[in-house]
């Protein structure tokens, strides 16, 4: 073969690459993941999210819709009453350089309880807001502010607003709205994360189809896709490491998945049309909801990313929740004993033998026990990805040992610090990061470079746990 041809096919394939490339980038940016919980300790816990729609008189609309953890407000004692008061503002501006701000608003309310169990609740304080604006894209910003502690946390979303009073066909972005069929006269309501807890059982999707083509209309294909993902419990610091095409250490594959079900639906009339696919009781796992239409560079796509995990989540309630987490106390055959139980009463008797057997000091036993969840639950806020936040190697060490002194993260890893000495083997510990964080691969995915030296680390740190000496020496 000349040396001409050989250019012939490398200039074919570079081409080949470039265009692949161009459709993968566009591919990914129609796609939505949510939020992650940016769960940071001591300050607000807000949750957002934002979605547009085009109303009967034919102009855009942008919803908002904004969740605040009751608990983590900081509460005053007034008149007998548990009293915090925040403050919410709402921007809105061109997503440009120039940023001009289009619309801001703010208002202040306050949450009120007869008793001091408003502090360590998780219940959700829901606020929601529309706005009429204009075709663009758009930078939305919320803001919740502490009235007691002045702390306050933000969090930002960028929508695209199509125009109503084009020639084009469009999608709007899907909005994933949930409910809880258990409960009467619940409503669905806006997912304001990337994970939702399974008992949210009815997943409703919603976007609108904008048809502008009067001769053949707008074929609309829908598929929701399960992906192929890490759902393991972290192994114990001693093991050896996860292989590297394993899907332990990959984390999530969007190249192998399921298509749960699908659908194409034709839209012969012009005009705004909203599409609704619901669906009940998905199985836990990582799934997409995509539309489409058109091929080539006249398709529209858009698509919205989610996450199923427990029931609950983050928070940890059922006696099944509540057990899972001990396999990082238990040995093997203890774990596997204690989830072999089915009724939910005798698992909650043997949770609590567990703990009492152990602490043997009942008062002792409810100050660890309240420790070792309310890490869970902050491991899960934290390191939450393609799995549940515990699960993670992450997690793990969060709960096992509690937050570090000092993180320092570089490109590819991690180290957590436990003491002054950086270079003490017993208190630090790396982390590997598989995959670097993109629109591509959108999860932080650490894994602990696991070493047998960390047998006796490890064990003495569930000594502690069990012994209740973690309340004195953490560490």
């Amino acid at each position: 073969m000349t040396d001409k041809n050989h250019l012939l096919i490398a200039g074919l394939l570079l081409s080949a690459f470039l265009i692949l490339s161009a459709c993968s980038n566009s591919y990914v940016d129609d796609i939505d993941r949510g939020d992650s919980y940016k769960y940071r300790p001591g300050f607000p816990e807000l949750r957002m999210a934002s979605t547009v729609y085009i109303n009967n008189d034919n102009k855009p609309i942008l919803n908002i819709t904004g969740e605040l953890v009751k608990g983590s407000l900081i509460y005053a004692n007034e008149n007998d009453n548990y009293l915090a008061r925040f403050t919410v503002e709402i921007t809105i501006k061109e997503n440009s350089d120039t940023g001009n701000i289009l619309i801001r608003e703010s208002f202040t309310d306050e949450i009120s309880s007869e008793t001091n169990d408003i502090v360590n609740s998780q219940a959700i304080y829901l606020f929601e807001d529309e706005f009429e604006v204009s075709p663009g894209e758009l930078l939305v910003t919320v803001s919740l502010t502490d009235n007691q502690s002045s702390k306050q946390t933000l969090r930002q979303s960028t929508v695209t607003v199509p125009s109503p009073g084009t020639n084009t066909s469009a999608i709007t972005n899907v909005s994933l709205l949930t409910k809880n069929s258990d409960l009467e006269n619940e409503e669905f309501n806006q997912a304001t994360t990337y994970d939702i807890p399974s008992r949210m059982d009815s997943l409703r999707f919603r976007f609108q189809a904008i048809n502008r083509d009067q001769e053949t209309g707008l074929n609309v294909e829908m598929r929701l896709m399960k992906f192929e993902s890490d759902t393991s419990i972290a192994r114990p610091m001693n093991y050896s490491d996860y292989s590297p095409a394993s899907i332990q250490r990959i984390g999530i594959d969007y190249d192998e998945y399921d298509v749960v079900q699908s659908s194409v639906r034709n839209l012969t009339q012009p005009g705004n049309v909203i599409i609704e696919y619901n669906f009940h009781e998905l199985e836990r796992g990582n799934y997409r909801l995509e539309v489409s239409s058109g091929e080539g560079e006249d398709q529209i796509y858009k698509a919205i990313e989610f996450g199923i995990k427990s029931p609950n989540y983050p928070s940890i309630k059922t006696p099944k929740e509540l057990a899972r987490p001990l396999a990082y106390l238990m040995t093997e055959k203890e774990y596997e004993e204690l989830m072999s139980i089915e009724d939910p009463a005798a698992l909650k008797n043997a949770i609590d033998r567990f703990w009492l057997s152990n602490v043997q000091n009942s008062n002792k036993a409810r100050e660890v026990i309240s420790l070792y969840y309310e890490r869970v639950e902050e491991a899960n806020k934290q390191f939450s990805n393609f799995k549940e936040g515990w699960k993670t190697d992450t997690g793990m060490m969060y709960i096992l040992f509690g937050p570090p002194m000092y993180v320092n993260t570089y490109t590819t890893q991690m180290v957590w610090s436990y003491s002054y000495n950086r270079e003490d083997p017993e208190s630090n510990f790396v982390f590997d990061r598989p995959k670097l964080k993109t629109k591509f691969y959108p999860f932080d995915n650490f894994i602990l470079r696991r070493n047998n030296f960390y047998y006796n680390v490890q064990r003495r740190q569930i000594q502690r746990w069990l012994s209740g000496s973690i309340l004195s020496r953490p560490f």
